[in-house]
């Protein structure tokens, strides 16, 4: 069967590789219809991801179908359309014992660690496969991406009288987003593109946006929208550097910092802001299994409006051609999907 494989940043290529065996024990077969191309996809492409490895098949973003499960699978069975939990933790170390294999110790997550679904089948262990009855195969593919945003959401642990700030209107901070919205925090997004901004009012529903960098007169103008205050909740979906170095500045006395976005980069902290505002940092990883089914039925019930999520749609075998353009901040992608179904 064909698949795409990223050799080294900015050189993809498409190839034939051994169709799966039958699963084993545990084990489901699954064919790919729809993969979302993520931020980190982007980022490995740019050689800008510190967890990626090459040569890798790209891809965790997925809608499938599956075609066959091993002995012992029995919550999804032939026909099913599910999204992928694409984090492969090893259910053993301190971390999974914890229940957050969302950060295994070994951690091996699909499309960066180890091969991903940009190929039409592969397998999977069944219990990283959700099922979505009256969900399209997009709709699946997009779960993962809702995920990061509600799983940061979580960690943040907000209280109904937070503020709170989304800074970066790309995909993850849309992702944050839904969840903000669905806790009822007052809330407002900076990001420097007014395009992205006015996107995230009119098809998202921010309600408050501020343009610019997180200067003074940001502060400023945040302050504005919170009787003087800065925000509480402050979550960087940049995966910028000096953003995030600047998202420190807009963390308001007693606040918190949920660091989304990954860099490769040292931060600087600096230490008498940080104490005097009593801040609390974290970081925010993946997302739990929880996560998944409860997207699901919020997208069901409604609650997760997925029709001004998808942007552009790429064929399989046009992949290649279009990535680098599509990686492109002008070109506007919100989230593009790659379509596999003519992949054999």
């Amino acid at each position: 069967m064909q698949t795409i494989r990223l050799l080294k940043p900015k050189q993809f290529e498409m190839s034939r590789i051994d169709e799966p065996p039958a699963p084993g024990p545990g084990e489901a077969l699954v064919r790919v219809h729809r993969m979302g191309i993520c931020g980190s996809d982007f980022s490995g492409y740019l050689g800008k991801m510190p967890f990626f490895s090459y040569p890798r098949i790209p891809g965790h973003e997925l809608g499938v179908e599956v075609l066959a499960v091993g002995p012992g699978v029995t919550h999804v069975r032939p026909g099913d359309h599910c999204s992928v939990e694409p984090y492969l933790n090893c259910q053993k170390c301190a971390a999974c014992a914890r229940g957050r294999g969302n950060c295994c110790e070994n951690l091996q997550v699909m499309g960066v660690h180890t091969d991903g679904g940009l190929r039409p089948r592969l397998l999977v262990p069944a219990r990283k496969l959700h099922p979505g009855a009256g969900l399209s195969l997009e709709q699946l593919a997009l779960v993962e991406t809702l995920a990061i945003g509600c799983h940061a959401v979580d960690r943040a642990c907000a209280r109904p009288d937070d503020f709170a700030l989304i800074v970066g209107a790309g995909p993850i901070g849309l992702a944050v987003l839904e969840f903000v919205k669905i806790a009822g925090l007052k809330h407002a997004m900076l990001d420097v593109r007014e395009d992205r901004l006015r996107f995230a009012r009119e098809r998202m529903g921010a309600e408050h946006t501020v343009a610019g960098t997180g200067s003074p007169a940001d502060e400023e103008a945040l302050r504005a929208l919170n009787g003087g205050s800065l925000p509480t909740l402050v979550f960087d979906a940049t995966g910028h550097p000096g953003a995030m170095r600047r998202s420190l500045d807009l963390v308001g006395f007693t606040g918190k910092l949920v660091y989304v976005g990954i860099v490769p980069d040292e931060i600087p902290v600096p230490d008498p802001l940080f104490h005097r505002r009593e801040m609390t940092l974290l970081a925010t990883r993946n997302a739990l299994p929880a996560d998944f089914p409860r997207i699901i039925d919020w997208i069901r019930q409604g609650r997760i409006d997925t029709n001004p999520w998808i942007s552009h749609r790429v064929a399989f075998d046009a992949v290649i051609e279009k990535f680098d353009t599509l990686s492109r901040p002008e070109t506007g992608v919100i989230k593009a999907m790659i379509d596999l179904s003519a992949a054999d």
